[in-house]
């Protein structure tokens, strides 16, 4: 259920076991439900609102004034991205997840215990999303997802032959590899086709 904007701020807390407190909503630019081109497969793809990284040729620029949008409440979110029974993983993108960390990492959470794979957008490096910048909680969040495509966007090294980023100096980094190996460690597509029977 979406929100106006004006009546809620992003970032209402509710209380968790009541010995912490949580946020309940998340300000949106917007969603798509059935996205092929925001990681591999079928997925419903989040855009955050809010980024102030302002990349010259942004392909969401609407997306970056931190007060547009609308908010909602992440429970309802859960419950949109469930309903669509197709997808099988979604993405977090902006916008800028990390610049609102405490929602984007309670949506990642119960994605994750939906058994929803998840591929999450930023214009901030992983080493700095490791050591908790922008948000001190940017490790917890990066250990909900599997797939990790960071570095700003950069309008001369933009190309259409380029997978799942928009400019070189991106990488799509495999997080669980990386956090095994102490390194980044590249995303590379596991896709795989049987062979055709000698019989066909």
């Amino acid at each position: 259920m979406a929100i106006e904007a004006s009546e809620t701020p992003v970032g209402s807390m509710v209380p968790d076991g009541g010995s912490s407190q949580e946020p309940a909503t998340i300000r949106l630019y917007g969603t798509a439900v059935d996205s092929i081109v925001d990681g591999p497969g079928l997925r419903f793809a989040v855009f955050v609102q809010g980024c102030t990284h302002a990349c010259p040729g942004c392909h969401n620029p609407e997306s970056q004034p931190a007060c547009a949008g609308t908010v909602e409440s992440i429970d309802s979110l859960v419950a949109s991205i469930e309903a669509n029974g197709l997808v099988g993983g979604v993405t977090l993108s902006g916008g800028e997840p990390f610049e609102q960390c405490a929602a984007c990492l309670v949506l990642a959470r119960r994605l994750k215990e939906r058994g929803y794979g998840i591929w999450i957008y930023s214009g901030y490096l992983y080493e700095d999303l490791l050591e908790g910048r922008p948000d001190p909680l940017a490790p917890d969040l990066l250990s909900c997802c599997d797939v990790l495509v960071d570095g700003p966007f950069v309008q001369e090294l933009n190309s259409y032959d380029l997978t799942w980023k928009g400019s070189s100096n991106q990488r799509v980094i495999d997080l669980a590899a990386s956090r095994a190996a102490g390194r980044v460690v590249l995303w590379q597509t596991s896709d795989s086709f049987p062979e055709v029977p000698a019989s066909w």
